[in-house]
């Protein structure tokens, strides 16, 4: 009888030391990385209607990242937006009481759009805002390449009769396998 009891220890023991060392692995294997872009509003004049902000591609430096952390582009199991913040760098004393809601897209040449982000309510008095993000999805198609385009769709709240520049920054969460 003694024996089957230290049996059971040891394999109680044995599997609780196995879960506790896939958390560690699966943590070694997960990392975050950034990247950012500036847009511009130009002025606009009609309120509560759609319209698209032109963006620049955005240079990834993920091969770079993935090197960084011992593993490669084609070890990449999953990529989510952790994050995404919007901050009115121009002009200075500018708040977002001029935008009602954003939606925001990710796209490359190879891979149709997809939203990754949206807000809706955007507080009138707020000159950084943080987006709601589809974290549960999986990103890796369009941010392993070299570049990704991102389309922001705006409603304006009211007019706005200056250009208004707005910094977005993301953080990727990232899980691959190791070199």
């Amino acid at each position: 009888m003694n024996t089957i009891y230290k049996l059971i220890t040891i394999v109680a023991l044995t599997l609780a030391m196995t879960l506790s060392s896939c958390d560690e692995v699966d943590e070694l294997l997960t990392f975050t990385f950034n990247n950012e872009t500036n847009f511009t509003i130009e002025n606009q004049t009609e309120t509560d209607v759609p319209f698209d902000i032109p963006t620049p591609d955005i240079t990834t430096n993920s091969s770079q990242e993935f090197k960084n952390n011992n593993t490669a582009s084609d070890l990449v199991k999953e990529i989510n937006l952790n994050q995404m913040t919007l901050t009115i760098t121009s002009p200075d004393d500018f708040t977002f009481s001029f935008l009602k809601s954003l939606q925001i897209y990710i796209s490359t040449d190879e891979e149709d759009e997809t939203e990754i982000a949206y807000k809706d309510d955007i507080p009138e008095d707020a000159t950084s805002i943080e987006m709601e993000t589809h974290g549960d999805k999986d990103l890796s198609p369009y941010v392993k390449g070299d570049t990704y385009d991102l389309r922001f769709e705006a409603v304006i709240r009211k007019v706005i009769t200056q250009d208004v520049t707005i910094k977005a920054e993301m953080e990727y969460k990232v899980r691959a396998d190791p070199l």
